[in-house]
Order: structure tokens, then sequence, then C-alpha cells
């Protein structure tokens, strides 16, 4: 059991992530849940987890992450442009609402609606925060070590 993040351990933190003009975009804070993240299991970037590497518990860090080592570039092949008919006739469709689609397989997925232009309806299926530079605050609070050593 250690209390310095390495390759393999399991981390308790909170995180707040911020947009380029400062607003809040996503916090654990807010409902007071701290997130859990087992390095290396591919649920975030190398670079992201490179920058926890090494911080103990206690430790906050801020740092900058361009959208490569975030959540991705905007990828053109996700915007996709559908019949309004494919929507229901009472569904009031907005820009920038989000709406969820089921896939082939079952499995949800969102949709951000980016334009209705007659019976043309634009939906991006890229992660809301694709192609943005971000800021992640983090307060690492428990650091569990799990080398099987």
């Amino acid at each position: 059991m250690s209390n310095i993040i390495g390759p393999n351990s399991t981390v308790l933190f909170h995180f707040t992530i911020k947009l380029e003009d400062g607003s809040v975009a996503d916090s654990t804070q807010v409902h007071g849940k701290p997130a859990r993240l087992q390095m290396g299991d591919g649920s975030l970037t190398d670079n992201f987890e490179a920058c926890l590497l090494g911080l103990a518990s206690g430790a906050k860090k801020v740092f900058e992450l361009t959208p490569d080592d975030a959540f991705g570039p905007i990828n053109p092949d996700n915007i996709h442009h559908m019949e309004r008919s494919r929507f229901g006739a009472d569904l009031e469709l907005e820009e920038g609402a989000i709406l969820s689609f089921t896939q082939p397989n079952g499995a949800e997925i969102p949709g951000i609606i980016r334009g209705v232009a007659g019976d043309s309806v634009t939906v991006d299926f890229n992660h809301p925060l694709a192609g943005q530079n971000v800021t992640f605050e983090v307060e690492i609070l428990a650091v569990d070590d799990e080398n099987g050593a």
C-alpha cells in the first residue's frame, strides 16, 4: 500500500474540468462524489495519466490538456445528417440539445443537435468536449497501489 500514484494504482480523486473561457464543464465536487480511476485501464489518455503519476494523497494539481490529450479532436465521421422524420413529430429539436440514440447493438449513445434545416437534422456524436483545450484541477483523496507485490 502506497500513497504515491504509480502505473497500477487505484486513485480516488475530485476533479474539475474547465474550458478555455474559465467556465466549468464538469466537476465531481458539485455532487460531492469523487471519481475512482484504475491507472492504465485505458479510460484516460496516456498524457492525462502521466500528469497524475507521482502525486500523493492530499495533493492538488492543475494541468492543461490539448484535444489530442483530453477528449480527442472532432471527428467529421461522427457528424451525421438525419431526416427529420426519424424523430418524433412532437419532439422539439433545438440546437445544443442532447438526445439519446440507440445503436444497432442496443447500446445508448448521446448525440448533440448541431442544426435543423428543413427536413435535415445535423447530429454530432463526438464527445461534447472534443476539439477543446481543457484545464483539469485534481485533488487526490486516496491512492491504493495494486502491484500485486
